[in-house]
Formats: structure tokens, sequence, C-alpha cells
């Protein structure tokens, strides 16, 4: 009797925490996978698949349990990388992990969404990538929630004047996440779509890469100044 008091107890909880979530994320149909309180994160994953989003153009697919745990603790070591005061300022909570995430039909690894405190998480992205993307989402939610550290008109100033950015990342054919062997100010193909997301390859092998991206940038100033220009907008958010 005393352990089916328990079970019903739990299973209280789990629901009252898959509605307080819900409410402030407006996901469905998830349940809690791990809390760190050490970083002040939820862990979330998705029971069933799911469609949201004003014009419903995000959908993700129910995470398979199997893949869930090989993939769990690849994430969890990269967001170690970053303390609970900096992940707090950046407004991230909810970590979302899901399966096959599409924006607008087009596959991609992650979408936050700083105003949600959320981060999903595609678990069965490319793995040659999954680990660096990990970071290139975080700096999405780093740029949103410090924009005047990070401006796109200095950033793109950096570059050879010949050299003109998309109008929109979805709308670019750039999209190779491979480094390139000679970066000439650009460390992906990717990093050619617009702004924010160079930014935000930078970022990534910055925390992930460091040593290949610094050893690249030593006969690439533009590269260069892209590095120091992160370092520094990164520097004044700990200051804060």
């Amino acid at each position: 009797m005393r352990l089916l008091v328990v079970l019903l107890l739990v299973l209280q909880v789990n629901s009252l925490q898959a509605d307080e979530i819900f409410n402030l994320i407006k996901i469905p149909n998830l349940e809690v996978y791990k809390i760190d309180n050490n970083q002040g994160l939820k862990y979330l994953n998705s029971k069933q698949n799911f469609i949201i989003g004003v014009k419903n153009n995000i959908k993700c697919e129910k995470a398979n349990k199997t893949n869930l745990a090989n993939t769990f603790s690849i994430i969890e070591r990269n967001l170690e990388k970053y303390d609970a005061k900096f992940l707090k300022k950046i407004n991230l909570r909810f970590i979302v992990l899901c399966e096959n995430l599409y924006i607008s039909e087009i596959n991609t690894a992650g979408i936050p969404d700083y105003k949600k405190r959320t981060l999903i998480l595609d678990i069965n992205f490319e793995k040659k990538y999954f680990e660096r993307v990990i970071h290139h989402e975080i700096f999405h939610l780093v740029y949103d929630s410090f924009k005047e550290f990070f401006n796109d008109k200095t950033w793109s100033d950096f570059n050879k004047k010949s050299f003109k950015y998309a109008e929109c990342s979805t709308c670019s054919d750039r999209l190779n996440l491979d480094l390139y062997d000679n970066t000439d100010g650009f460390v992906t193909e990717y990093s050619k779509s617009i702004p924010s997301e160079d930014m935000a390859e930078v970022f990534s092998f910055l925390i992930f890469d460091r040593i290949n991206l610094e050893n690249k940038s030593k006969n690439d100033p533009i590269l260069l100044n892209k590095i120091n220009y992160i370092k520094s907008g990164l520097d004044k958010i700990n200051k804060l």
C-alpha cells in the first residue's frame, strides 16, 4: 500500500511539472528527463511528435529512448562548459530533446528561443557536427540576449568590401558546416550566410575547437578580428 501511494505521488508530481513546463514554453507532450540544479537546467524529453510555432512551421519527432540514452552524455558534457551564471544571463533554462527537427521544412540541429528560455535540440542530427553545433545554437541565445555587444554592421565591416552576406539564413544555399582549409575570414561555408550565423560559427569553434581555430587565425587577420570581437563581447557579459 505504501509503495502504491509513493508511485501515485511521483506520477502526480511529474504531471504537475509537465503542466507547468507547457504553460512556460508551449511545447506539448514533454516529460522531465533530468534536472541539473548545478546549472539550473531542465532537460525535457519529447514523448510524442509535436508541431509548434505561430505558423506551425516547427516540427520534431518523439525521441527514441536508445538514441536519447546514447546522446545525452554528449549534450550534458558540452553544456557543462558554461557555468550557471552565464546560462542565466543568456536566459536558458529548458533543453528540449527530440528527433528530426525541422523549421519551415529545413532540417536544423537546434532552435533557440530566449524569450521562452528554451533550446530545442535534434538528437538525431549528423554526428560529425552535432557537438559543435550545440555551441552554435547557444550563441544565438547569447546574440538575442546581448545584441548591443554583437553588432551586425561592426561584424560585416571586418570582411573584404567585395563580400556580401545573404538576405537571410534560410534563403542562402551556403550550408556546408566543414571547417575551411583556407579560412580567408570565414570558418565554414555556412558562416557566409548572414552575420549572426557567421558569429555563431566562430563562437562554436572557439568553444569546441579553440586551438584549431586560433591556428587558422594566425594567417588570417579578418578571422582574428572576428575572434577578438566575440571574446570582447563575452568578457562584457561576464562582467555584468
